[in-house]
């Protein structure tokens, strides 16, 4: 239930909130603990993520599953870090 809630709020967030640089110190803090960067390098074919709003949802799913207190903001700046720096997918 926390996950749609947060989920909503992100998608609700207006772009023009979003920080990158926030966002890849928040991901180096919190998500590199369980994975490594070359996960968002695999191969486009085998990725779940093909756009924008998917990449928001994965961010809010695998957020929630570390039990870490993220905000819509948190959320939001972590997709922009990684859209800005892996996927690149069109606004």
């Amino acid at each position: 239930m926390r996950s749609a809630i947060a989920l909503a709020l992100l998608l609700a967030t207006p772009a023009w909130t979003q920080d990158e640089q926030r966002g890849r110190t928040l991901y180096e803090l919190h998500c590199l603990a369980c994975h490594y960067e070359r996960v968002h390098k695999r191969d486009p074919s085998r990725s779940l993520v093909r756009t924008l709003t998917q990449l928001r949802i994965e961010v809010a799913q695998r957020a929630a599953q570390t039990g870490q207190r993220f905000t819509a903001e948190d959320l939001e700046d972590i997709a922009e870090y990684l859209n800005r720096s892996h996927y690149r997918l069109e606004k």
